[in-house]
């Protein structure tokens, strides 16, 4: 901790320095920076990795040293720097986030924010609220910036576990034109091509575009499981005024892909097995085996400032979505109650589960809100009213069977192909109505908010369950002139929980108080924070089998958030973290400990500038899971990763590599018997021309 604080004391002293000589030499880079600053909104692209603005905590455009509450924000230009291919790999430095909790996973983004799944939100409306099959994985190429909200959430976005949000910016139509191209080669015989042109449709710039395409080919560190994705994301914004606008939004998204996850035993991975170690790339399934996605969206963003003072705004999107799978996933190796420790003919041959479903998914959302801006006397006032909707219907046709096969020696071709039952459809609608006042009494900030929601979860030939709730957030923060916040917050959530295999759980209810100070230099690109929270969380679902739900009493989660970004000087940017976390047995395992530290530095080659390079290193404690038992111990682990990049105005040459050294290890193995190994070396060459 001590080195920490002289490492930031140094930094600012050496920013305070640089900038000195560069505003007398006039130096560009600080230019851009500067301009960046004055424009920044919480939608907007932001030069560098430190954004000011956010707006998923406060549903305003409020800068984060003014929120009393944890956000982290991964902006556009740290998912390039970094190489992000997936949004888990944005999230990797990221202060209060497992971005690989269960490693490489094909399917979806296995994300923990403070030890439990969080809610995933696009441009502020939920993605879904099922399991991972009632959506699509998001491609980061179509995204401006990822704003993690930690903590619950439950007073502005109704449903929501106490884990907090990710919320996804989608990038929008900008008037001023901007077009590239580009293209990836890559570990696991990656190739990709992308484009994304925006600008003026008009001459008064009252209509602006932007076109967002993707085509990709690729196979992963599994045998057997491709990557493919193609992409088509329109959008449209008419500007009839300067007092109103509105942006329509289209995806197409169709994902043909298969599980990497293989649920493999203990033994034979983090286990000795008399067989050897299980490679990383085994693939348990058979090659026919897939994951297959199609999401189609439409949605709007409304504005309208009546005056100076009030401003309304709707967002809306319907979605369909369709999943249809069809793959194995490991069990215990056959005999297992009456293994021969020496013999290693019970060791190999193992049990495995075929899972063939087909879900079809369709969600309605909508949130309105009116916000204003007025004085009471020597109190200045932020309100927002709101009242949001959402609507989901879901079917399912599920089909299992059992089989064995040999995990040391494969041999594929043994398929039985299971019929597909339907499962009752399940709806589940909420409504919920909001209010906030952000009030500011000189350095004084004091944020108070209250919601009440009702929802209905339904399975066809069940009851209705009905449920209603009001929650509740407040937060105090003195912000001084000299750059330092010091807050206390308090958050509540609840949400009814989405049936899963046709059965219907109790609501999630949650409630932290965190205690933290935001330090933002004065005219410096640079942000500390740091938080201490106790979280509660009752009725959590842990899925202690495969396919298998159960409901868990009060968890407790509690610990300690360090996180520094932005820039050094004109040249270096950088990124720094370390979480403690002290979490009940009910949770799943998770590391107590967790730092990162990212930097990138600019510089020039024989007078020729525009040269960049970065290195990385994530890092985690050993820990062990016992939701169901006792699990073994993960060991720790530290990754390096690395970025050499070349830059001209109108050229962008990139060679990432995550894991530089090709570490094998395991993201975790859970008490019930299986491991996940983590993501291997990954090489990324890539090439972006932009006119």
């Amino acid at each position: 901790m001590k080195r920490l604080v002289l490492m930031g004391c140094l930094a600012i002293s050496t920013q305070h320095q640089v900038l000195a000589q560069t505003t007398n030499a006039g130096s560009l880079p600080e230019v851009r920076v500067d301009a960046n600053a004055e424009a920044e909104t919480a939608t907007t692209p932001v030069i560098g990795y430190r954004a000011k603005n956010a707006v998923t905590a406060t549903k305003t455009d409020t800068p984060l040293s003014e929120t009393p509450q944890s956000v982290t924000v991964i902006t556009r230009d740290q998912m390039v720097d970094q190489g992000a291919i997936n949004v888990q790999d944005a999230l990797n430095y990221a202060a209060g986030v497992r971005s690989d909790a269960y490693g490489l996973d094909s399917r979806t983004d296995s994300v923990r924010v403070r030890g439990s799944t969080p809610d995933v939100y696009l441009d502020g409306l939920r993605q879904a609220y099922g399991y991972y099959t009632s959506t699509t994985r998001t491609e980061p190429y179509t995204l401006e910036r990822l704003e993690v909200l930690r903590g619950p959430s439950g007073m502005l976005f109704g449903a929501g576990t106490a884990a907090g949000v990710v919320n996804m910016v989608s990038k929008r139509p900008l008037q001023e034109a901007q077009r590239e191209v580009g293209v990836q080669f890559g570990s696991f015989g990656r190739k990709q091509i992308q484009a994304d042109l925006t600008g003026p449709l008009n001459a008064d710039g009252s209509l602006s575009y932007r076109l967002i395409a993707l085509q990709r080919k690729s196979d992963t560190q599994v045998d057997y499981v491709p990557d493919d994705r193609s992409v088509i994301a329109p959008s449209l914004t008419w500007r009839p005024n300067a007092m109103t606008s509105l942006t329509l939004q289209g995806l197409w998204q169709k994902d043909k892909s298969g599980s990497s996850s293989q649920f493999l035993p203990w033994e034979g991975t983090l286990l000795p097995n008399p067989n050897g170690r299980l490679p990383s790339s085994r693939f348990i399934g058979e090659p026919g085996d897939y994951y297959d996605s199609e999401r189609k969206t439409f949605g709007w963003q409304f504005e309208h400032k009546f005056n100076d003072s009030w401003t309304l705004r709707q967002n809306f999107r319907y979605a369909r979505n369709e999943n249809d799978n069809r793959y194995h996933y490991g069990g215990a190796f056959v005999g297992a109650e009456s293994w021969d420790a020496t013999d290693p003919i019970f060791k190999r041959v193992l049990g495995r589960y075929y899972d063939s479903s087909l879900t079809r998914n369709r969600t309605q959302t909508l949130d309105n809100r009116l916000e204003g801006h007025f004085q009471t006397g020597a109190l200045k006032h932020t309100l927002l009213v709101g009242a949001d909707f959402a609507r989901q219907r879901e079917n399912v046709w599920v089909g299992t069977t059992f089989d064995t096969i040999d995990v040391y020696a494969p041999v594929y071709g043994h398929l039985d192909e299971p019929v597909r039952d339907a499962r009752p459809r399940t709806r589940q609608r909420q409504t919920g109505v909001y209010l906030q006042d952000q009030i500011k009494l000189d350095n004084w900030i004091f944020v108070t908010g209250l919601r009440h929601d009702r929802a209905v979860s339904s399975a066809a030939g069940s009851n209705d369950e009905k449920s209603s709730a009001t929650t509740k957030r407040f937060g105090l923060m003195y912000a001084s002139p000299s750059g330092w916040s010091p807050y206390l917050s308090y958050s509540e959530s609840f949400t009814p929980q989405a049936a899963r295999e046709g059965r219907i759980f109790s609501p999630l209810r949650g409630e932290q108080w965190e205690v933290g100070v935001k330090y933002e230099p004065k005219d410096r690109a640079l942000a500390f924070s740091a938080a201490v929270y106790d979280l509660r969380e009752k009725n959590q679902i842990s899925e202690p089998q495969p396919k298998v739900f159960t409901q868990l009493g009060e968890t407790k989660t509690r610990g300690v958030e360090l996180e520094a970004k932005g820039s050094i000087g004109p040249n270096l940017d950088l990124i720094a973290h370390y979480n403690y976390t002290d979490a009940d047995a009910l949770i799943e395992g998770l590391p107590k400990h967790q730092a990162s530290v990212w930097a990138k530095y600019k510089f020039s080659v024989g007078g020729v500038s525009g040269f960049s390079a970065g290195a990385g290193l994530r890092m985690m404690s050993s820990f062990r899971d016992m939701q169901s038992g006792v699990g073994p111990r993960i060991p720790g682990v530290a990754l390096a990763d690395l970025v050499f990049a070349y830059e001209t105005a109108a050229w962008r040459y990139a060679l990432n590599i995550n894991n530089v050294t090709d570490k094998v290890y395991f993201s975790t193995c859970l008490s019930r018997g299986d491991c996940w190994y983590g993501s291997r070396r990954n090489i990324v060459a890539s090439a972006t021309y932009r006119f």
